[in-house]
């Protein structure tokens, strides 16, 4: 599975680094610091990645299947 960011929908709420905070992380500024990048994610993330992608509440996070 991997996981994608839309650079272009993510504005800063922070709440997929918190749940997921082995697989996100945030820069700067406040925003995932994988903005504008699909990423794998590992076995033992995934139910994480899906909790981090149904809190975003701009939909900026999709998970891709394989």
């Amino acid at each position: 599975m991997k996981l994608k960011v839309d650079a272009a929908e993510c504005t800063g709420h922070g709440r997929c680094y918190r749940i997921a905070p082995d697989l996100l992380s945030d820069d700067d500024e406040g925003y995932v610091s994988i903005r504008g990048q699909t990423i794998d994610v590992p076995a033992d993330q995934v139910e994480l990645a899906r909790e981090a992608e149904d809190t975003c509440p701009e939909g900026a996070i999709m998970l891709i299947e394989d």
